[in-house]
């Protein structure tokens, strides 16, 4: 399991990353991972809307803690600047900054770490560390070839407006609706691209499914049917693992 002694320390000294109390009995700690194009921004929405939970997006609470000027921050900054990966340590040390905010209180909805079984090993024990633990790992399962159609099938006008060549078309085809400016296929919407990314997606984190399945936190989402039926199932089974704890 791997360790890392320069988060640990500053828990230890804190300096950076408070340590956070016991676990309540009804936190909801949960992580949200699905390929890309698998809804999970729309499903995240909701979820905080439903439960009070912050959404933690790691980019998102990367560029936050480099904004605020963090120490941490400041770290993750001197990588993104030369262009280079932030280091695990370094996202999970600002991962845990968040978490220690009264706004995760009583829990967090985490999306875009960990990527990989041993990024997932190393946050579950820096968790462990400050008193806290995953309740359950939301998996948002969707088929590559759905994928492909949905992503492949956006055209953007413009000015920003999105249309679905299947499901959301513009009234006159390849014209905006509003400006009746062309639209295009950004370079991220092609297919080739799109395969490209789920290849990276079922190498590094779909082993995810499996390791956590095996420790009893995965939850399976069908991603091919409607936003609201996808949310329906999601929300009762969060609010089911909510009763439990609170039993």
């Amino acid at each position: 399991m791997a360790d890392f002694p320069e988060v640990r320390g500053q828990q230890a000294a804190h300096s950076n990353v408070p340590a956070i109390a016991e676990q309540a009995v009804s936190e909801l700690n949960l992580i949200l991972v699905g390929p890309p194009g698998a809804g999970k921004g729309t499903q995240a929405e909701k979820l905080t809307e439903d439960f009070g939970l912050p959404y933690y997006a790691t980019g998102n609470i990367l560029r936050d803690a480099v904004a605020q000027g963090t120490e941490l921050g400041k770290k993750a900054k001197e990588y993104m600047d030369a262009g280079d990966l932030v280091p695990d340590e370094v996202i999970i040390g600002v991962i845990l900054e968040a978490l220690a905010s009264d706004e995760a209180a009583e829990g967090f909805l985490l999306d875009g770490f960990p990527r990989t079984v041993p990024q997932a090993d190393a946050l579950g024990a820096a968790l462990q560390d400050v008193g806290r633990k995953i309740s359950a790992v939301l998996l948002i399962d969707v088929p590559d070839e759905v994928i492909v159609k949905r992503l492949s099938g956006r055209r953007v006008s413009r000015a920003g407006r999105v249309y679905h060549v299947d499901f959301d078309p513009p009234k006159q085809e390849g014209r905006c609706d509003l400006d009746g400016s062309e639209l295009i296929q950004r370079d991220d919407d092609k297919p080739e691209t799109i395969r490209k990314r789920l290849a990276v997606y079922h190498d590094q984190t779909e082993p995810l499914v499996d390791y956590y399945e095996g420790r009893n936190l995965l939850r399976r989402f069908d991603g091919t049917r409607t936003p609201t039926e996808v949310h329906d199932h999601i929300r009762a089974t969060v609010a089911t693992l909510r009763l439990e704890d609170e039993l």
